[in-house]
């Protein structure tokens, strides 16, 4: 007869330990991820014996604790025999802005001359594009990175730097205006949902959905419902989520209620990815603030933080993450505005679309739309980076063009470069020729090119670029970024980077793998990553020559 169950066995002094880090964190699954990230704050890592005494106090397999810890980039699971990690961490962003920036170099010369209580790691975009080559240092932003100034950052980092330090912001006089006008009955559900339809307000965080369809389904479903905040953006060459909370998080905050209201939510959950612990603090600030002086009755809203997954920014992955699950995209339908968080109705918008509602409210759906250019409507945020004179994020009209954009708001082209490339929607948006620059970036037109808009970042390759260098890049980010849910999307993008290598391309094995990906991935991640590799068949063959 045994005396106690198969497996590790938690003693009382990892179970002690484990408590005294929780702190007053309630053992609820949805708050493992969190819990997971206060034990390797404490502890430095995630040892076996630290995630089986976190399976106990949670009430759930040590399985089920060490799928979710392993999933994420940002945990360091430790087993029995391992040493613990170097005490401070630098990931330097490899993505296509910092690459064009010199971050491969700057990744092998900082390794190399780093002592042996530094770890120097490649990691996917960190959402700084704008600064390339840029780095985290135990969680803290370096832009601009060169090898000092990582040696430096290194030199006085602390475990517990990640936290972050948000900053502040004013109170605008009209902030949360509209949305006390709505919570006080002063607007009609069915005249807001009208004015965000007139205004031509779509999803900006890649998949430009009518804003007023989805808001529209979530309301049809029975209640309760939830509204779910993607700061998750992962997309490279994308930070203009990240600014527009820096400049005004009370506008997103703001427009996240005006959506709570509007469909009919009691919570809403901002989730935030781990690389911005200041964007996290910050928001964390104005929600304090603002239930401290709320204007009307306030939705719960809730705060929660990513650990390094750039699927979770796919809808479905991102509410798997707020449950304290593995970022797993579902199969649909349902979809999340029948079935989301917690099995019920979500209605899930990006920053950036939530932050322009109270000013389309404010000043007219009619002002807004007319804003657009070319036939569209309205304006958005465009992240520009790469080979221009001032990398930013920019307010612009839809439809404006790549020219446009780099000439009249980036300053043009950097100093010794000749515009020859460009990537219109990020990683997932293709790659564009100078000749197509010309091409409005609105939801429809890139699309007869084989490219499109997405989340708007614009990233800028000069004539000493080739469009084959970034394609492997692109397709080496989808690599370590699938979450290996499906084959097509898990082996593709390996076989992909690998066939890419090559100086000559197998073009029929590559098309086969294409097509895979694109039609039997899960998620849009392995839809979209055959978009590189058929920009350079198309717009390109000659560098393959």
């Amino acid at each position: 007869m045994r005396s106690a169950p198969r497996g590790r066995q938690v003693t009382a002094g990892d179970r002690a330990r484990v408590v005294a880090c929780l702190g007053e964190l309630p053992p609820r699954r949805d708050l493992l991820i969190e819990a997971l990230h206060r034990l390797q704050d404490a502890r430095g890592c995630l040892r076996a014996a630290d995630l089986a005494a976190l399976a106990d106090a949670f009430g759930l397999s040590q399985a089920e604790v060490f799928e979710v810890a392993s999933f994420y980039h940002h945990f360091d699971v430790v087993r029995d025999a391992e040493p613990a990690p170097p005490s401070v961490t630098i990931r330097v962003c490899t993505s296509i802005s910092c690459a064009l920036a010199g971050a491969e170099s700057l990744l092998r010369e900082a390794g190399r001359q780093a002592p042996a209580s530094v770890r120097v790691v490649g990691a996917s975009c960190i959402g700084r594009c704008e600064r390339a080559p840029a780095a985290l240092v135990n969680g803290r932003p370096v832009v601009g990175a060169d090898v000092a100034t990582l040696a430096a950052a290194a030199a006085c980092a602390t475990d517990a730097s990640a936290a972050g330090v948000g900053l502040p912001a004013r109170r605008p006089p009209d902030a949360y205006a509209i949305y006390a006008d709505c919570a006080a009955g002063r607007r009609d559900v069915d005249e807001v949902l009208g004015a965000i339809e007139a205004s031509g307000l779509r999803g900006l965080g890649g998949a430009g959905f009518p804003a007023h369809r989805k808001w529209r389904a979530v309301r049809a479903e029975p209640g309760p419902r939830h509204v779910a905040v993607n700061v998750d953006e992962g997309e490279p060459g994308t930070f203009k989520d990240r600014v527009l909370v820096e400049r005004d998080p009370h506008a997103a905050i703001e427009g996240a209620l005006i959506a709570a209201w509007a469909v009919g939510a009691d919570d809403v959950w901002f989730y935030v990815r781990d690389e911005y612990a200041d964007v996290r603090a910050t928001l964390a600030l104005g929600i304090d603030a603002l239930a401290a002086d709320p204007p009307a009755p306030l939705p719960r809203l809730h705060v929660r933080r990513g650990a390094g997954a750039y699927i979770c920014g796919e809808e479905s992955a991102m509410i798997e993450s707020i449950e304290g699950r593995r970022g797993l995209p579902r199969l649909r339908p349902p979809y999340v505005a029948q079935r989301g968080l917690f099995g019920r109705p979500t209605l899930e918008q990006n920053v950036e679309t939530l932050w322009w509602v109270p000013a389309i409210l404010r000043d007219g759906a009619a002002a807004f739309a007319a804003r657009g250019l070319r036939g569209s409507k309205g304006v958005r945020t465009y992240s520009v980076s790469g080979r221009v004179r001032r990398p930013g994020a920019y307010v612009a009209p839809v439809g404006v063009t790549a020219r446009e954009l780099i000439d009249d708001f980036a300053g043009g082209m950097a100093e010794g470069h000749r515009l020859y490339a460009f990537l219109p929607g990020g990683a997932s948006g293709g790659i564009l020729p100078a000749a197509l620059a010309d091409v409005p970036l609105d939801f429809a037109s890139p699309a007869a090119h084989g490219a499109f808009v997405g989340s708007a970042a614009l990233v800028v390759l000069g004539h000493g670029d080739r469009a084959v260098d970034a394609a492997r890049n692109l397709l080496a980010f989808f690599r370590d970024e699938s979450c290996g849910q499906c084959t097509p999307c898990r082996a593709g993008t390996a076989q992909a980077v690998e066939l890419m290598r090559a100086p000559a391309w197998d073009r029929a094995l590559l098309d086969e793998l294409c097509r895979a990906m694109a039609d039997a991935s899960i998620c849009g991640l392995g839809q979209a990553a055959p978009n590189p590799i058929r920009a350079v068949w198309t717009h390109f063959a000659h560098e393959l020559r």
